[in-house]
């Protein structure tokens, strides 16, 4: 059956960023968007846009092609538009795939959701920008994002990474219960994930439990960047999903 997916990409990542894991979508029969979020495009200025223009953006995108039966994958930070735009699509939606993405709580930015190392290396990166804005650093990058790729793929992509708005991670966004909303909801992950640490501040089992009992857990074999490094076996469990 074709599905139709729309996917949210994670911090510092425009929409090509999805290129490989949405032509195996394509090849599956699937319909697929992978927008360029507000504040992600090459040449944005990172000091216009909040988290709920990035909302606001997503909500139009699926109404304007009237997209239906949509399945709304979001990565990383892609947790908190996709959270904010599901309750004014809810009717329009199939499901909700986080992919080692923040699940959203009541009140609480990304920012606090990270160790605290992560937080001030954010704080720093964005007051020495000039305009707010932070790219992980390449070390950080090489080691915990994408581990499992040369370190020449590894420079490649973090080269053509853009400045993500520091304010997507201090701004909040309502928490939902897909449940009352009526959509069903997936957590897709990875042991091999190491953007954060296993235990307390890991990806699970905090942020699919706050989807509430019983959400599916997918896991698959590859770092955070799987949609390079291995953009099949990513695929495989979003589909599972």
């Amino acid at each position: 059956m074709t599905e139709t997916f729309v996917l949210i990409s994670g911090a510092c990542h425009p929409g090509w960023t999805w290129r490989l894991v949405a032509q195996e979508l394509r090849a599956a029969g699937h319909r697929v968007l992978a927008p360029d979020l507000p504040g992600l495009a090459d040449g944005d200025d990172p000091e216009r846009y909040s988290l709920a223009n990035v909302a606001d953006f997503i909500v139009d995108l699926v109404e304007h092609h009237d997209l239906r039966a949509v399945t709304l994958v979001g990565h990383s930070w892609g947790g908190y538009p996709l959270t904010a735009a599901a309750p004014r699509l809810a009717p329009r939606l199939r499901r909700l795939v986080y992919w080692s993405a923040f699940v959203p709580a009541e009140d609480t930015p990304l920012i606090e959701e990270v160790p605290p190392s992560y937080a001030e290396m954010f704080r720093q990166v964005a007051a020495a920008s000039g305009n707010n804005s932070i790219v992980f650093p390449l070390e950080v990058f090489r080691t915990a994002f994408m581990q499992d790729a040369d370190e020449s793929v590894q420079r490649m992509v973090h080269g053509l990474l853009v400045p993500q708005p520091l304010r997507y991670f201090t701004e909040t966004v309502t928490p939902i219960d897909p449940a009352a909303l009526g959509v069903p909801a997936a957590y897709v992950t990875s042991p091999d994930d190491l953007a954060l640490p296993p235990g307390e501040l890991g990806w699970t089992p905090r942020f699919p439990q706050r989807l509430g009992a019983g959400t599916p857990v997918i896991e698959y074999a590859g770092s955070h960047e799987a949609q390079f490094t291995r953009p099949a076996e990513l695929t495989a469990a979003l589909l599972k999903a």
